[in-house]
């Protein structure tokens, strides 16, 4: 009887275990308008059934592609894809294979967006202002939209160059009296058969010159400037303006003259500025782990298999050092491509998720934004202190950093999307972007030409502006490789991203977004991009974290007061008084171990803790090994005493408080 009761113990866990795990392995529910259910059962996206790629085990994805059915509210492309029926006709190829726009109205002029097949051709100007333009109501729908829905342009002050509606809208003064009313009431189109002079009052709201007509009015602009947002005027750089240098440009008598920046070389065919040294390599991150390619996409290497997750990526090049947030989470690590994957190091955890990673090389700071925190904040590479920087933000998505010109770049897309700019310490805040933008998900500057890029998920483009905010130019549109891009990278002639929908890492002309090329498909989940070359972080004078302030010695960088601090040191500080570049020198906190009796009452404590332990559990001692206790604090110690990745011994597997420790604390403040 005992041994059948023994057998019994025994056969019952195993049997709970079986019954359970068939429960648990059940089929799952596939989203009926978002997955596809394979033949086996799984589910799959459905923009991945016939691309090419068999993404089921079984390859039912991949069968009768040649018979492929959309639903009734869907529009079927040649490409064998289905896509919303709003997205038909709407100016962009969302098909990539341009199906959807053919035999559409001819809306292909910048600046405009098709209503349909048999409607008008809309500005874009009127998408998503929260009034309905195309009789299907589309340019306020909420695919194009975003989930916050559109936004009425209401306002009980309007600008100069905006007329108020009877409801209180503000619309373009430029709209006013022509023959298509846009305010809710109507209001715009009243009193137009009565003659006018709008020029009379405040120049129509236009910055230089005012043209009246017989209904209405328009702005001018003298010939070396154009006209950009209908009543403001810039000078025209005819550098930018053609657009065919890669670097540096002079402007003479009509003609352009290229060069290049020093770290580069010109190719003397195709005239294109080509960085010395070693092949440049493009990281990036995936559901996968931590991948490179060569930016030519002859080269692909797999990193650190074991990190969970995309997320976003930034480098710092002299030592080769990549530091990596997971999407959604509030860690940051830092890994050298140099070494091995289990040296990886748990460097900050933050409080909320990293949405945007950046690092200045010169003053050794870490630049990242978080969602939940709603801010810009700023770390020392470290990870000894860390400090909120801006915020107030509305849904910080990415962050970059030029520290040879003292200048901080980050975007929002909450209910005001936008791009703006600060110096390095916070101040001297200014808006560059504010129109015609929704989902800006990345950032990227072209130091050399000294251009900010962005790659807009709402818009499905790549766009470019000056530091200062104007020569505004979309460079590259929906191509059917940008339905939901995540990273971006700037690099000699090239823009370089990652795609979620199609799995891919792409790049295409800086200029106009030609030759595209797919360097890497059927990535599984890619997220940010970096690019790996030592030309991209060049040496030199730096500001000391206020625009136009540059350091004769050494720049302090404080994160410990009140808000951060950057200052220059007097002269009897400095370390080295004949260098040209200011070193850093960083704050640290109090209560470090720097101090010798604070250190020796700790390591007493230590000790007398450890000893008491030892006695009571003396038992237990293979199992629970010292190891030092691992709080945030310990990460401005010795950041080698924090792993991400600890391999099990060859003995077999093993208990390691270290690993458990630091899971716990991912988890905890996650």
């Amino acid at each position: 009887m005992g041994h059948l009761g023994g057998l019994f113990l025994l056969l019952a866990p195993l049997t709970c275990s079986h019954i359970w795990g068939a429960a648990g392995h059940s089929l799952p529910v596939c989203h009926e308008q978002l997955e596809f259910r394979c033949s086996d059962g799984s589910c799959i996206p459905r923009l991945n059934v016939c691309d090419g790629h068999t993404d089921c085990e079984d390859g039912s994805d991949e069968h009768r592609c040649g018979h492929l059915w959309c639903k009734k509210d869907e529009f079927a492309c040649r490409s064998r894809r289905c896509i919303s029926l709003h997205f038909h006709c709407d100016g962009v190829d969302n098909c990539g294979d341009g199906s959807d726009e053919a035999s559409c109205q001819n809306c292909t002029t910048t600046g405009f967006f098709s209503c349909g097949p048999s409607d008008t051709c809309l500005p874009r100007d009127k998408l998503c202002d929260g009034r309905t333009d195309c009789k299907d109501g589309r340019d306020e729908s909420q695919e194009l939209c975003g989930l916050s829905g559109p936004r009425p342009q209401t306002s009980h002050t309007c600008t100069a160059s905006e007329f108020q509606c009877g409801d209180g809208q503000c619309i373009l003064q430029t709209w006013r009296c022509d023959r298509s009313p846009d305010c809710s009431d109507g209001s715009d189109e009243h009193d137009c058969d009565r003659r006018r002079d709008e020029c009379q009052v405040n120049k129509g709201g236009c910055s230089h010159l005012c043209v009246d007509r017989p209904i209405g009015f328009h702005c001018d602009c003298p010939n070396n400037m154009r006209l950009v947002g209908d009543s403001q005027c810039e000078e025209v750089d005819m550098c930018l303006e053609r657009d065919v240098c890669d670097q540096l440009c002079v402007h003479m008598n009509g003609s352009l003259a290229c060069d290049c920046q020093e770290g580069y070389q010109m190719n003397p065919t195709t005239r294109e500025c080509k960085a010395k040294g070693n092949e440049a390599q493009l990281v990036f991150t995936s559901s996968k782990g931590m991948r490179w390619i060569s930016i030519t996409g002859t080269e692909y290497r797999e990193r650190t298999p074991h990190f969970p997750g995309p997320g976003p990526v930034a480098a710092l090049t002299s030592n080769r050092t990549l530091y990596w947030a997971r999407q959604g989470r509030g860690s940051v690590y830092r890994v050298s491509l140099d070494g091995k994957p289990q040296d990886s190091v748990l460097l900050l955890k933050v409080q909320g998720s990293v949405s945007g990673l950046a690092v200045d090389w010169i003053h050794q700071l870490l630049y990242w934004t978080s969602m939940e925190s709603s801010s810009v904040n700023v770390g020392l590479l470290d990870g000894s202190a860390q400090s909120p920087l801006i915020t107030g933000l509305d849904k910080p998505s990415a962050v970059a950093v030029d520290p040879l010109q003292g200048l901080l770049f980050w975007a929002q897309y909450g209910g005001s999307s936008k791009i703006e700019r600060a110096s390095l310490d916070g101040r001297d805040r200014m808006a560059l972007v504010t129109s015609l933008i929704r989902h800006p998900v990345a950032l990227s500057l072209d130091m050399p030409r000294q251009l900010l890029y962005w790659v807009d998920q709402g818009m499905r483009s790549i766009s470019r502006v000056n530091l200062e905010g104007r020569q505004r130019k979309t460079v590259v549109e929906s191509n059917g490789y940008l339905d939901r891009p995540f990273g971006l990278a700037v690099f000699e002639g090239f823009v370089y991203w990652s795609e979620e929908v199609t799995r891919s890492i792409c790049r295409a002309n800086k200029h106009n977004g030609s030759n595209l090329q797919v360097l890497l498909s059927n990535a599984t989940s890619p997220g940010g991009v970096v690019i790996i070359q030592s030309v991209l972080q060049p040496n030199g004078p730096s500001v000391c974290g206020h625009t136009r302030t540059v350091c004769r010695h050494e720049c302090v960088v404080d994160l410990l007061s009140e808000s951060p601090e950057f200052s220059c040191s007097p002269p009897e500080m400095g370390q080295n008084k004949s260098q040209e570049i200011p070193a850093i020198s960083r704050s640290v906190p109090a209560s470090t171990l720097s101090d010798p009796a604070f250190a020796g009452i700790l390591s007493l404590i230590l000790f007398l803790s450890v000893l008491l332990v030892g006695v009571l559990l003396w038992w237990w001692r293979e199992e629970f090994k010292p190891s030092r206790s691992l709080t945030e604090q310990s990460f401005s110690l010795k950041e080698s005493q924090d792993p991400l990745i600890i391999q099990e011994p060859p003995m077999g597997p093993h208990i390691c408080l270290v690993k458990e420790t630091l899971d716990k604390l991912d988890l905890d403040g996650e």
